[in-house]
């Protein structure tokens, strides 16, 4: 580290040696290393270089074999993005100068590249760590014929050589150490053997996220624009450039080991790997990473104030903690996957021999004789099985009958696997295994488990943690042609590790373990877990019983179906799993083509709960989009409430019934004492429609003022008052009825700020239009609008606005309808209707959505006067507005409301989400103005804040990107550039907290710097 008084030292003794030596002149910056002195220089004609100056007892073999390499490679491949050495005005390459401490440096030149640091890169695609392969490829492949006696170097980072840091484990804590020391025991016993079988070549050695270069701005295509720092250049094994490139691209993103694949996908491409190279890869990554943070903890110790040397360190340690476990034949499949190899050598063949000898195999349980598995109940357990907990994050033994021979199938998504060790990211919706691969056989504690055909005991254990196998043995077995293949017995009772012992021979149908009570099973409902495999997976039982569902087709072929084990049918014991095009294919077969889904890629939603969603395969989406669900998703005293009057009656309003009437009664005692008389209906739609009628019949007048970019329904006459219809694409103006008036919006709007004064200013365009009306011999019937605008950009009208509207309407003869479906019943947190906010009394509320939580429930509640001149002799009738289901559903919703303080959280919870939304608007220039009240809250993007242009294509970027890390928002507003964020009133700080994470890592992604104009 410098401080500020040998910082301009170095840098005029630089600038000094650029002129002397050089014969340039320049400006130089300091740039962060952990031996040497770098510059990066400035020239006077804007030309940038880097100015190196190596540490004072630098080996100048080792300069000479970083110069002769890269002119090496300039030479043979001149359109790779690597350094130029640049020569002294005397020709030379280097040169040799006394530093301001009074030591002899070397001194030399290279180009400067142009990129981010791949660290600082976002986002880090498996695009673009397949660009990395592919130039790391054709480094390889450039530099196989290159030679220098200073390849041979005794180097610490060479990983054959990774043995150097088991003396200097002590400083690593105790955990720690011992999974270090696991890493290493494999590499010395099993990898380094290998590994010096292989050929070596000069290789870069350290292509790490600090010395490569890159280019994210266009996501499709992103480009790695350099590799620098030359200086760990050795002669090994070429997988060793791979495994080092390797250890710093899982250090980010979500999905490390896709970004792995892909990386070896592009390096594949140029330099085809062998499959030991492919074998070897994930273990000497493994390695890599264990030196790397072994340095770094003795490093801390002599350079405690050096942030440079522990920089990785944090994510390494993450990584190693997450994945060490992960068997390197699970990646090894996954890479084979990813290189369009065979993912098990000979699979197929494999499993069809096992399949042939189906129903030969001895039964696996001893249960009934005369019981048929095949006919036996299936038990659903998946997302959206009925037989799953209501809860979907919980397991109870409910679905389950101890007395009952059930069928747990494979491929099964289950929503059930919710224990830490099934976690791959730190939120409830990061990635986590969900996909059974085994098939269940649920049967009571005690049963006997039998060989199915003759075995030799390969392993067996006792794992007591929650969630985990319990007793579990895996057997190995051959097929009639010696085709070697494996089975696994998992949630066995305790007593099998005394039973069994590795190499016991079993016969076909012998007895050698019994399944487990739950005490001793991981904590499961007595039954059996029965998987079968291709490859053993070694001895310590790394055999994932649960997959991630990215990982199905690898799966299905290291793990395939062990329906015929069982002696069962294969489709039968399979879930069959829906994908997004084949739905796609059927929406659009059978809908209309302006059916919109939300987001580029569609959300498969199959279920939901509080502020989750569920995909088929159980991916878990935050919602903080939709408001229907305004007590949360599948909220159980509705799903009990609703299931009770459904088993009584469920009738229409010309029955007299007490829920209806406790409905009527709860609802209208939410509102002022004049807003006493109401109508249910089926939906917001219906009930502005009903509005309409009221007012016609109340004031004799057709004519309504509404507001711009206003949204009241999709029905003929609530089309004909939302301008965000009918001046839309495909829409025909407002008829001659319809009076539009501007939107109170105090950020873009005609009248700017959010002073009382600005909200009279929006007041004065109501008052025009009703005195034009007038000029015109007319009076409005109405002046409806939402008073926090929704789809015109989720506005917060500016004080007094809506008030002093409602007095001209009034004075002009009008009635004022407050459309609140999408604010009311506490989403503002402090105050139950939007209205109440402004200080204003509507004559009409319209209330929708929210009401029933999902059933279809709308409202409209007026005045009995206004009620009265409707009744002129046409009879109202609704056949299930407010059937009697829709009344209990209603009333659980308004009492949950209370029970669960949900306004008072909304309230909290927004303020807070507000307030780091406002601190993200202080970091990213693209956020033009943040606005909200409880958790109704927009946020809008602007090409432009000064000029306030709208950045829609940003919006959709956003929106589509958080969609990609499984947090839903939406975005509305006249140009389709506000983000609105409106989820169920059970969203909490920790999800405001996660929403407010990703949406600052998408607001810095590279893409949106191309969607916004700098000054």
């Amino acid at each position: 580290m410098v401080d500020g008084h040998q910082r301009a030292q170095w840098s005029a003794w630089g600038e000094r040696l650029l002129r002397e030596r050089y014969g340039i002149e320049g400006r130089l910056t300091i740039l962060p290393g952990e031996h040497d002195r770098n510059f990066l220089v400035r020239e006077k004609q804007g030309q940038l270089r880097i100015l190196k100056a190596m540490r004072p007892d630098c080996w100048s073999p080792l300069v000479d074999l970083q110069i002769r390499a890269l002119t090496w490679v300039a030479e043979r491949s001149p359109d790779l993005p690597v350094p130029v050495v640049l020569a002294t005005g005397d020709g030379d390459p280097t040169t040799t100068a006394t530093d301001p401490d009074g030591e002899s440096r070397i001194v030399w030149s290279i180009s400067h590249l142009p990129g981010a640091l791949y660290c600082d890169a976002r986002p880090k695609s498996a695009a673009l760590a397949q660009a990395l392969g592919a130039l790391l490829g054709r480094l390889d492949h450039t530099l196989a014929e290159f030679d220098h006696p200073a390849l041979d170097r005794n180097l610490k980072w060479d990983l054959r050589r990774a043995a150097w840091i088991r003396p200097h484990l002590t400083v690593l804590a105790d955990a720690d150490a011992e999974m270090v020391t696991s890493i290493l025991d494999r590499f010395e016993t099993m990898v380094r053997p290998r590994l010096e079988q292989l050929a070596a070549t000069a290789i870069h050695n350290d292509a790490n996220d600090h010395n490569v270069l890159v280019d994210v701005g266009d996501p499709v295509a992103p480009a790695v624009t350099g590799l620098i720092d030359f200086g760990d250049m050795i002669r090994a094994p070429a997988i060793c450039e791979l495994a080092v490139a390797g250890a710093y691209v899982v250090l980010h993103g979500d999905r490390p080991l896709d970004a792995l694949a892909a990386l070896a996908r592009g390096y594949d491409a140029v330099r085809p790997l062998t499959d030991e190279e492919v074998a070897l890869l994930y273990p000497l990554l493994l390695t890599r990473l264990a030196v790397s943070v072994t340095n770094a903890a003795v490093t801390k110790r002599q350079k405690p104030d050096d942030p440079y040397v522990t920089v990785t360190e944090a994510p390494a340690w993450t990584f190693l903690r997450r994945y060490q476990r992960t068997h390197p034949d699970w990646v090894r499949a996954l890479l084979n996957r990813a290189l369009g190899r065979p993912i098990v050598d000979g699979g197929a063949t494999t499993i069809a021999q096992i399949k042939r000898a189906r129903p030969t195999y001895a039964p696996v349980l001893a249960l009934d004789p005369d019981l048929d598995l095949d006919l036996v109940r299936r038990l659903d357990l998946s997302v959206e099985g009925a037989d799953a907990p209501q809860d979907p994050f919980q397991l109870t033994n409910e679905p389950v009958s101890s007395s009952e021979v059930t069928i747990g199938r494979y491929l099964e998504p289950r929503l059930v696997y919710n224990a830490p060790a099934f976690a791959l990211g730190p939120h409830p919706t990061s990635d986590r295994r969900t996909v059974h691969i085994g098939i269940d056989v649920f049967a009571p504690a005690g049963t006997e488990v039998r060989a199915p055909t003759d075995a030799v005991v390969c392993a067996v254990a006792y794992n007591e943690a929650p969630g985990d196998y319990g007793g579990v043995v895996v057997l190995a077995h051959r097929t009639p042609t010696e085709r070697r293949f494996y089975s696994l017995y998992g949630h066995l009772a305790r007593e099998v590790t005394e039973r069994l012992h590795v190499g016991r021979t079993l016969r076909a149908g012998e007895t050698f373990a019994r399944l487990g009570a739950e005490a001793e099973n991981g904590g499961w409902p007595p039954h059996l877990h029965l998987q079968l495999g291709l490859a053993p997976l070694g001895p310590d039982f790394d055999w994932p019983g649960v997959v991630d569902p990215d990982e199905i087709d690898v799966a299905k072929a290291v793990f395939p179906n062990p329906a015929a084990l069982l002696n069962l049918d294969d489709e039968r014991a399979t879930t069959p799993i829906p994908t997004v095009d084949d739905l796609t294919r059927r929406r659009q077969a059978h809908f209309g083509d302006n059916l919109s889904t939300s987001y580029t890629v569609p959300v498969v939603a199959v279920r939901g709960w509080r502020h989750y969603l569920f995909d088929p395969l159980g991916r878990t989406y935050l919602d903080a989009y939709n408001n229907v669900p305004h007590v949360g998703h599948a909220h159980p005293r509705i799903t009990a409430a609703a299931a009770r009057q459904l088993r009584l009656l469920n009738t229409n309003t010309r029955y007299l019934h007490p829920a209806r009437l406790e409905y009527a009664e709860a609802l209208t005692s939410l509102f002022p004492p004049h807003l006493d008389t109401c109508y249910l209906l089926n939906s917001a739609s219906e009930a502005n429609e009903l509005a309409l009628r009221l007012v016609r019949a109340h004031t004799g007048s057709k004519d309504v003022i509404t507001v711009d970019a206003g949204y009241h329904g999709h029905t003929a006459s609530a089309i004909d008052i939302s301008a965000y219809k009918f001046n839309g694409p495909g829409g025909h103006g407002p008829p001659d009825w319809v009076h539009v008036v501007p939107v109170a919006d105090p950020y873009r709007g005609p009248h700017r700020g959010r002073t009382r004064e600005t909200g009279l200013a929006y007041a004065r365009d109501v008052e025009v239009t009703v005195a034009r009306l007038a000029d015109e011999g007319r009076k409005p019937g109405a002046f409806i609008c939402e008073p926090f605008p929704s789809v015109g950009g989720q506005i917060v009208p500016p004080d007094g606005y809506l008030a002093a509207a409602y007095a001209a309407v009034r004075r002009g003869g009008g009635l004022c309808i407050a459309d609140e479906v999408q604010t009311g019943l506490g989403r503002l947190g402090g105050y139950r209707w939007a209205f109440e906010q402004q200080e204003a009394s509507p004559d009409i509320v319209v209330l929708g959505k929210p009401l029933g939580n999902g059933y279809p429930l709308a409202a409209v509640v007026t005045t009995r006067a206004i009620a009265s001149s409707f009744a002129n002799g046409m009879e109202f009738f609704s056949t299930f507005g407010g059937s009697t289901l829709a009344c209990v559903v209603g009333r659980e919703v308004l009492r949950i409301i209370e029970d669960e303080a949900l306004p008072a959280s909304a309230e909290a919870v927004g303020a807070h989400l507000l307030a780091g939304l406002r601190a993200l608007e202080t970091r990213h220039r693209i956020i033009g103005d943040v606005r909200g009240l409880g958790l109704f809250i927009g946020v809008d993007l602007v090409r432009d804040r000064e000029r306030r242009t709208p950045a829609t294509e940003a919006a959709k970027y956003v929106v589509d990107r958080l969609r990609a890390r499984r947090v839903l928002i939406g975005r509305d507003g006249p140009d389709a550039n506000v983000l609105k964020i409106r989820p169920p009133l059970t969203f909490g700080r920790s999800n405001a907290d996660h929403l407010l994470e990703a949406l600052d890592e998408v607001l810095s992604e590279a893409p949106l710097a191309r969607m916004v104009d700098h000054p």
